[in-house]
C-alpha cells in the first residue's frame, strides 16, 4: 500500500504544532513537510508535461471545467497526465520563491464565528510585502478565498503576487496526514477543481500550481490531479512558523536552508503562524546578505 510521503527529517518540528482550532491533535503540520513521490524528479520545469498515465479521472463535470493552456498559465500540464511534483527550481541565478499558504478549516472558521480567533489573515504580512515590492506566491484554499474576498481581491490585484491552490478546505489528499480529516477519493479532483473556480473571478497572475495540505500525496492523489492540468508544488526550505513561539527559529531555519532555486513555505494565517510577520523583515535582509532576490514562483521554476 502506498501512504502519504512525508519527509523524514521535518519531524523533529511538528513537536510545535498543537491543534488551535485546527482539526486533530497534529493537524496544525500546515505544509510543514513532506516530499515528492519518489518516482518524480526533484525539479521539473512547468512546461515539461508528465507522460505517466492517470488512470480514470473521478470526475467529468471537473474536467469539464478546466482547460487551461500551458503556453500562458504557469504551471499548468496536460490534462489527463498525472502532474509532475517539484520541490524547487534550478540550481543557478539568485532567484528565490517566497510561498505562503492560507489554510482555512471548518474548525478555523468554527473560531472565527465563536470568537476564539480574530483572524487568519495577516495583514502585515501583505502589508510589507507590498511596502518593500517583493514578489511572493499564495496558495489559497477556497474557504480562505470565501472568508476574505477583499484580501483576496488586494492579493489578485498586485501584479508581483501570484495566486495558486491549496485544496477548498484544507483536507487531506492521503492517509497518515498528521490527523487531518481526508477527502474522499471520489471528492478530490472536484475539491481542487472548486478552488480554481472560487479564486479564478479575482483575476490577476492566476497559476495552475497546487500545493497539497501537509504535503502530504500518494499515487491515487496525483491520478486524481491529473484531469486538472496542474503542477504540484512541495517546497524545500520549510519556515517552521505555525506556533511558532519566537521569530528567531523562523529566521533560521529558512536562512540556513535557503538555496539558489528555493522554494520557501511560510503561512500568512495570523492566529496559528503570528510570528511569520516578525521573521519576514529579518528573512529579507538575510537573502539580501546572501545576494538571493525573492521572485514569482512561475520565475524561480523556469529553465531559462
Amino acid at each position: 500500500m502506498i501512504t502519504a510521503v512525508i519527509r523524514p527529517r521535518l519531524r523533529p518540528l511538528l513537536g510545535v504544532l498543537v491543534a488551535a482550532g485546527i482539526v486533530g491533535s497534529a493537524a496544525s503540520a500546515i505544509a510543514l513537510s513532506g516530499a515528492p513521490s519518489p518516482d518524480a524528479p526533484t525539479f521539473v520545469s512547468p512546461s515539461i508535461r508528465a507522460a505517466v498515465p492517470a488512470g480514470p479521472s473521478s470526475s467529468a463535470s471537473a474536467t469539464a471545467q478546466v482547460r487551461p493552456s500551458a503556453a500562458t498559465v504557469p504551471g499548468a500540464t496536460r490534462p489527463g497526465t498525472r502532474p509532475p511534483v517539484v520541490d524547487h527550481g534550478p540550481r543557478t541565478g539568485n532567484r528565490v520563491a517566497l510561498t505562503f499558504d492560507a489554510d482555512m478549516t471548518d474548525g478555523m472558521l468554527h473560531n472565527l464565528r465563536t470568537g476564539r480567533v480574530k483572524s487568519y489573515a495577516n495583514l502585515r504580512i501583505v502589508d510589507l510585502l507590498e511596502r518593500e515590492q517583493i514578489p511572493a506566491t499564495f496558495f489559497l484554499t477556497g474557504k480562505w478565498v470565501e472568508r476574505y474576498p477583499g484580501l483576496t481581491r488586494r492579493l489578485a490585484d498586485n501584479p508581483r503576487f501570484e495566486l495558486a491552490n491549496h485544496t477548498y478546505g484544507h483536507l487531506a489528499y492521503a492517509g497518515d496526514c498528521y490527523d487531518l480529516p481526508r477527502v474522499p477519493a471520489r471528492g478530490m479532483t472536484d475539491d481542487a477543481a472548486k478552488t480554481f473556480q472560487v479564486i479564478k473571478p479575482y483575476g490577476g497572475r492566476q497559476t495552475r500550481y497546487f500545493r497539497f495540505p501537509g504535503l502530504c500525496h500518494d499515487a491515487a492523489a496525483l491520478a486524481a490531479l491529473a484531469p486538472l492540468g496542474v503542477t504540484v508544488v512541495d517546497g524545500d526550505v520549510v519556515s517552521g512558523d505555525p506556533f511558532a513561539g519566537a521569530w528567531e527559529p523562523i529566521v533560521r531555519a529558512v536562512l540556513d536552508n535557503v538555496r539558489p532555486g528555493s522554494v520557501v513555505i511560510m503561512h500568512v494565517t495570523e492566529a496559528n503562524a503570528a510570528m511569520t510577520d516578525e521573521a519576514l523583515p529579518h528573512i529579507l535582509a538575510g537573502l539580501r546578505q546572501r545576494g538571493l532576490t525573492p521572485a514569482p514562483l512561475s520565475e524561480v521554476l523556469s529553465p531559462a
